[in-house]
């Protein structure tokens, strides 16, 4: 029996010259946001980096003074001011491809500064130029945080122009019809990364009909020849090509496919079938002209655990020491508002499935639990992973309040000084909900349950059972400390927002 093909876009394609081909408004539109972004970001360095310089200049001596006797230091810190600026752009702190989204942009922006004033101060040590300390140690860390602070809104604008699927590259992917299917679904979820799927090309695919729907873009066709590909890449007027795996392109083919991209100015992705995975595990080493992809697995142990529990112990008991005041009015609040104790203990598993008492502000009823089974029931996911209840009678006012900003969960830094809880890590379940883990689940019980983590930063109680799952077993595959303070910074953020608070 005949099986039907894949509804293409074109059925036949023309061989183009390189050369004889022209930008089209898209791929142009494209170059013009690229270049305006970039003069920008260089406008605002130079702002930046002004102020840093010359404030720390009149901060020190004061703008009354135009030289001091060790020197002139306007014309240090306009010579310095230029170096840095230069130093931006040497460093890749400007490209397009690492703008928008991830941490890159923003660890080539503290690294240019680092290496800039470290051969500074080596300079003048060696040199035993009489720097003054104050107006070095004045200009780097204020330039560094306006540099970052500046970087940070102007992702924002540029996050929300994507969203109006303006500033983005347009995108063609080419691959097998589950990798590339896989790949249009991750861009599209991320539209502030700034790649917008625009089509599909299937080299080789013989598939039916109905796997159209699965892929959600337009299917160019399933030539295999690079003259093909080459004419679907003009037609469309994609400014990137993203390879994905299952693509039936023979290896001199594919380097034939990114020698022609070059000269196009096309950009060119192989996106590996790796998901849930963060940069700094990938590393490429190439072997035989062969650029292999080694994936590390985290491991916390040793240093990094030391590292890890001294974090915890430093931030939770300086956060209960100030936040003391705190404690004493929110349990004077809980006790005379409702009957009952001012905590609330519940067992939940931690590390390696053992068990522990997570403490918290009472913010229900007594004997609340007893209740729990009766609502579930009554609401219909009894049988369900993520034991909530939608507008949840049992909640006291004042616990309503607790809950709305996390203020019930403050006493769960006494557990975190007692090492049964970490300030950053998986979401504390209970046994019934372990039960129904899956063989990949039980991964989260790697590392210990945190305070707060990605499920916390990421929607709270709004996620489904697979969201949150998703979200600790990516953090514990991809656990970092500089990881953590920015799932904090975040949490205080969601917090303050009150996302998906219950």
């Amino acid at each position: 029996m005949n099986r039907p093909r894949l509804p293409v876009l074109f059925t036949s394609v023309e061989c183009h010259s390189v050369q004889g081909v022209g930008m089209g408004t898209a791929r142009l539109q494209w170059r013009t946001w690229q270049r305006k972004y970039e003069a920008r970001i260089q406008i605002l360095d130079a702002c930046v980096v002004i102020w840093a310089m010359f404030g720390a200049y009149g901060v020190r001596f004061g703008f009354a003074d135009v030289a001091v006797s060790d020197g002139d230091y306007v014309l240090l810190a306009a010579g310095l001011g230029v170096v840095w600026w230069i130093m931006l752009g040497y460093w890749g702190t400007r490209e397009t491809k690492i703008l928008g989204a991830g941490s890159e942009e923003y660890k080539r922006v503290v690294a240019a500064s680092g290496w800039l004033f470290g051969f500074v101060a080596v300079f003048s040590y060696a040199l035993r130029i009489d720097t003054a300390r104050g107006f070095v140690g004045l200009a780097f860390p204020a330039g560094v945080l306006g540099l970052l602070a500046v970087r940070w809104l102007l992702r924002q604008h540029l996050a929300l122009e994507r969203t109006k699927g303006r500033s983005a590259s347009r995108v063609l992917i080419i691959g097998g019809l589950h990798s590339a299917a896989h790949l249009v679904k991750s861009l599209q979820s991320q539209p502030a990364a700034g790649y917008v799927p625009a089509a599909a090309h299937l080299p080789g695919f013989d598939g039916v009909s109905e796997f159209n729907a699965e892929l959600n873009v337009p299917v160019t066709g399933t030539e295999t020849s690079v003259e093909a590909i080459l004419a679907v890449i003009d037609a469309t007027q994609v400014d990137t090509v993203a390879i994905s795996t299952g693509a039936a392109l023979l290896p001199q083919d594919l380097r034939r496919l990114g020698w022609e991209l070059s000269a196009r100015d096309i950009g060119m992705i192989l996106a590996p079938a790796l998901t849930d995975i963060a940069g700094p595990r990938i590393h490429t080493q190439p072997v035989a002209g062969l650029p292999l992809i080694h994936v590390s697995t985290p491991k916390l142990t040793g240093g990094k655990r030391v590292a890890k529990r001294a974090f915890d112990i430093l931030i939770a008991g300086t956060l209960t020491l100030l936040l003391s005041p705190a404690f004493v009015i929110l349990a004077v609040l809980v006790k005379a508002t409702s009957s009952g104790p001012i905590f609330y203990s519940q067992e939940r598993v931690g590390l390696r499935g053992t068990t522990f008492k997570m403490l918290k502000f009472r913010s229900m009823k007594i004997n609340a639990d007893a209740e729990l089974q009766k609502l579930l029931a009554a609401q219909g996911t009894s049988d369900k992973p993520l034991f909530k209840v939608e507008n949840d009678p049992r909640i006291t006012r004042v616990g309503r309040i607790l809950r709305k900003f996390s203020l019930d969960e403050l006493p769960q830094l006494l557990n975190v000084l007692s090492g049964s809880m970490s300030l950053v890590g998986p979401r504390p379940q209970r046994e019934g909900e372990v039960a129904l883990y899956d063989a990949a689940a039980y991964r989260r019980l790697y590392v210990s349950p945190g305070m707060s983590g990605l499920w916390q930063v990421s929607g709270r109680s709004n996620l489904s059972w697979e969201e949150s799952i998703r979200l600790d077993l990516y953090y514990v595959e991809n656990w970092s400390l500089m990881g953590d303070v920015v799932i904090l910074f975040k949490t205080f953020r969601a917090v303050f927002a009150s996302t998906g608070a219950v």
